[in-house]
């Protein structure tokens, strides 16, 4: 089984996007500096400056790691781990083939059961559902190859 990994996310942006949120994040880091240092004397009373200025700060440094590719949401199965990525912020989840007890696969899901009794659950939602087959697929073939018993469950809503 060789290395796979998968967007949960419709597309990867283009160059000239990565480029462009990179660009715009450093305006939004520059413009809070730029408020903080010409107008404290504005803001120095006034909570709803900082909270102004932390905001577009925040949002130039999310900018910037987006478009370096440190937000991307994937799945990567490789050998004997997983690796699942599916908040933007948080860091990614490994998961080693003898930690994990059983998977358990649901229509728009899929929970990783671990020896330990925790549940990760992967769930896909339904804005992109040409995503789930491959993903699933990966992760059956990851299953097989590492012994892992797994159940395809249906959901009744």
């Amino acid at each position: 089984m060789g290395k796979t990994k998968h967007l949960l996310e419709q597309k990867d942006n283009s160059r000239i996007i990565r480029i462009l949120q990179i660009a715009f994040g450093i305006v939004c880091i520059i413009l809070g500096m730029f408020w903080v240092i010409f107008n404290f004397s504005t803001i120095k009373g006034s909570g709803s400056g900082w909270i102004t200025i932390l905001f577009i700060t925040s949002f130039g440094i999310y900018q910037i790691l987006s478009g370096i590719g440190k937000t991307s949401k994937y799945i990567q199965t490789d050998g004997h781990i997983i690796i699942i990525k599916q908040h933007a912020l948080l860091p990614a989840v490994d998961l080693k083939a003898p930690e994990i007890e059983k998977i358990d696969l649901y229509p728009l899901s899929t929970w990783f059961i671990l020896k330990t009794g925790k549940r990760i659950i992967l769930r896909f939602g339904t804005s992109y559902p040409g995503i789930i087959k491959p993903v699933e697929d990966s992760i059956i073939e990851y299953g097989k190859v590492n012994g892992i018993k797994m159940e395809v469950k249906k959901e009744e809503i």
